[in-house]
């Protein structure tokens, strides 16, 4: 299994930078996949290189999809729609943030769930599905760790906390 990072032409690095973070400490497969495998420029100025094209990823091997947020207007297609509803329907995860939530809700599979686009929250985690407002990058990735057992413990996830999110210093 592997997680895909889906990026595109100014998307915004920051956003997953934290969960890419946690998920690489930890061994998981990280695959960096643009929709025609080219290198894109991130909202930051980064060149990022793909992995791969997103049509060479099989679904089924997806554990998670994490869509940053920027201007989608390039990855607003039926193949990604496709891809995301595909990942979900493998019962998978799916994380959007920011803009990358309505990527999610333009692939329609925000539809009867709860959102970040039809409640008044900054942060929704769903059974597959979690979807964060930009400001909740670190929230983002602590849900996305608790979802995918990436904390040894419960003393390691409050650890977790303490660093990224309440900025403790040891």
């Amino acid at each position: 299994m592997k997680t895909v990072v889906l990026l595109y032409e100014t998307c915004c690095i920051y956003e997953i930078v934290i969960t890419n973070y946690f998920l690489q400490l930890c061994g998981h497969e990280l695959v960096f996949a643009t929709v025609d495998g080219k290198p894109v420029t991130a909202q930051e100025k980064f060149s990022l290189n793909a992995t791969c094209a997103l049509k060479d990823i099989d679904p089924k091997d997806v554990e998670l999809l994490l869509v940053p947020g920027g201007n989608i207007s390039s990855i607003d297609n039926e193949e990604v729609y496709s891809f995301l509803r595909a990942v979900v329907g493998n019962k998978h995860l799916v994380a959007g943030i920011c803009n990358g939530v309505d990527e999610l809700d333009n692939a329609g599979i925000l539809e009867g769930i709860e959102s970040t686009h039809s409640v008044n929250e900054a942060l929704i985690v769903g059974e597959y599905v979690i979807t964060a407002r930009a400001n909740m990058y670190v929230d983002m990735a602590i849900a996305i760790g608790k979802k995918m057992n990436l904390f040894k413990d419960e003393e390691d996830l409050q650890e977790t906390i303490d660093f990224w999110k309440l900025h403790k210093t040891f």
